[in-house]
């Protein structure tokens, strides 16, 4: 057995991206959209905390230290950096901060405006680029950045991955039976280019398997 001292973090995911990191948070207000609806009632924010252990020493680092009225998203791993999603509430800001562990190092990849990105709801980052997107539940995508991008998909679709201009959206249906189908649409457009039976599981080592 490996003691791993997490200060009283008890439940680590693997960091999409990366076969050696994982992460894992205190959720002490639930996910980044409900801190923002509890920063818009006016109740006061702590801020998460947000810690990365290595694989397989155990060795823990916390690279963005807490700051009152912020709150830490969904990382990911891309390009051999860390990349943090942090909503900065006082100062209407959302920010991806990049942290290199090679270098201990965290810079600041991009900075938007709150107001301009909305609602923190399913807000999240994926590659590959490194692009930050946003899903309602209304049947519309949005890429909001590193260019902006909005489209009408179906309500019952979910966005998975880019490779180059193609975009993967899982769909998914419960009449008669529960099933999934993989949704190719063109990038920026979102038309449909092609529609095929499977579910969507990406391995450690990036390969994307289809079962059906």
């Amino acid at each position: 057995m490996k003691k791993i001292v997490t200060h009283g973090i008890t439940n680590l995911e693997p960091l999409d991206g990366s076969w050696e990191w994982y992460w894992g948070t205190d959720y002490i207000h639930g996910d980044l959209y409900e801190a923002q609806e509890l920063y818009q009632d006016h109740h006061p924010v702590q801020c998460n905390r947000l810690v990365f252990v290595h694989y397989p020493d155990g060795r823990i680092v916390e690279p963005v230290k807490r700051e009152a009225g912020c709150y830490f998203g969904r990382p990911i791993f891309y390009h051999n950096t860390i990349q943090i999603l942090v909503a900065n509430f006082p100062k209407a800001s959302i920010h991806i901060l990049q942290y290199n562990d090679a270098l201990n190092q965290v810079t600041e990849t991009a900075s938007l405006s709150l107001t301009e990105v909305g609602s923190c709801y399913n807000l999240l980052l994926y590659s590959s680029p490194l692009m930050l997107t946003r899903q309602e539940n209304d049947g519309r995508f949005q890429m909001l950045w590193p260019e902006k991008v909005e489209f009408e998909i179906g309500e019952n679709e979910s966005f998975y991955d880019r490779k180059k201009d193609k975009l993967y959206f899982c769909r998914w249906q419960e009449d008669p039976v529960y099933q999934e189908e993989i949704v190719i649409r063109a990038y920026p457009t979102g038309e449909i280019l092609e529609v095929f039976p499977g579910s969507w599981i990406t391995m450690p080592d990036g390969q994307i398997w289809v079962l059906q």
